[in-house]
């Protein structure tokens, strides 16, 4: 038993010192994008719009204003909601432009490259620490799946054996020595956010990773298939004509099938694909409860779609794990819970550190 403790006492100290600088920044940067939506809203004005009651400005409409001021190609276009701007993602020669578009009106009220957006920056350092993505993902997703194990293995090392240790052993001694402190902050909170730091830490490979993605899927299903979810829908190439622009007829066609929905995105824009699709997201820039509607890229005519209440469970997790990841699934609570396990995940480095150095010496 003495043996198996030391053999895991030395992966938690030593995973926990190969990986701590990565943890710190992710953690970190995770902090500060949590409430990104909120304080973009804050700060810039044109995220916001006067509701008007009169219909959205047709994509094909916001499209060509887009182009006319920034000349490119078109893949997105988002219908924030009905007091927030549309906005339309231009691919230019001279990199990208995001062009937000009042919906009522057809008025640009800002554009920007959004890769150079501050909060993009610092989800990009999150994502892949500026470092090319392939490489980045790679470091970073080693980094928080051996995080996981450092966690389980903490755990293991800290609980307490005895029931009358148990009480004090989940307190902080604030009266002790700066380093009873410090050792007590990185058992105790360590202990009270593993398990939010897990769902964190799960999530986010879930991002970075299409197999643990899968996995989750899979889990969820119990690995029940479910061929609806995979299937690839074609446009017929014999078809040219329409009445309307196909974008045109895809989003009122959404529109009336999904009228409670907050957010439109339109995507596929560029004839890369094989059709394309409008996501009906149920609330504004949150990014699961979505029903999906796919679309002949000729014709506008309504081929296939994939409603929430159609999804299973495995997709529903699958689109929720953003939201679950920064918080938002369960609102304004657990963005703070989010944020609070973030900025305690990355102080265990920094206390993990201060524990090993003194021992050192």
């Amino acid at each position: 038993m003495v043996a198996t403790k030391k053999t895991i006492l030395f992966l938690h100290r030593w995973l926990g010192l190969i990986t701590g600088l990565v943890v710190l920044i992710v953690s970190i940067t995770g902090c500060i994008f949590c409430f990104q939506d909120e304080i973009q809203d804050a700060v810039h004005s044109y995220r916001k719009v006067e509701i008007q009651n009169k219909p959205y400005i047709l994509p094909s409409a916001l499209k060509q204003v887009a182009l006319k001021q920034y000349p490119g190609t078109v893949n997105y276009i988002y219908y924030y909601g009905k007091n927030r701007p549309a906005s339309v993602l231009v691919n230019t020669k001279q990199g990208l432009q995001e062009v937000f578009i009042n919906p009522y009106t057809g008025a640009i009220t800002h554009a920007e490259n959004p890769l150079h957006n501050f909060f993009t920056v610092v989800e990009f350092i999150h994502l892949y620490l500026l470092l090319p993505a392939r490489a980045g993902t790679i470091v970073v997703g080693t980094s928080v799946s051996l995080f996981v194990a450092i966690m389980i293995t903490g755990i293991i090392l800290w609980w307490p054996k005895r029931k009358s240790d148990r009480k004090r052993s989940f307190k902080v001694k604030w009266k002790g020595k700066w380093k009873r402190v410090n050792y007590d902050l990185h058992n105790v909170l360590g202990f009270y956010v593993v398990s939010i730091a897990l769902i964190l830490a799960i999530t986010g490979l879930a991002m970075a990773f299409d197999c643990v993605n899968k996995g989750l899927y899979q889990a969820a299903n119990l690995g029940k298939s479910y061929p609806k979810e995979i299937e690839v829908i074609r446009s017929d190439t014999t078809t040219k004509l329409s009445v309307y622009p196909a974008i045109d007829k895809a989003l009122i066609v959404s529109q009336k099938l999904s009228p409670k929905a907050e957010m439109l995105l339109i995507a596929n824009l560029d004839g890369k694909t094989e059709t394309i699709q409008v996501t009906a997201y149920a609330q504004s820039l949150h990014y699961g409860n979505s029903d999906y509607f796919y679309f002949d890229r000729y014709s506008g005519k309504l081929l296939g779609a994939l409603p929430n209440a159609e999804k299973s469970p495995g997709k529903k997790l699958n689109d929720l794990n953003y939201d679950i990841h920064v918080g938002q699934a369960l609102g304004l609570f657990g963005k703070i819970i989010a944020f609070l396990a973030s900025l305690i995940c990355a102080s265990l480095p920094v206390t993990g550190f201060i524990i090993w150095n003194s021992k050192r010496k």
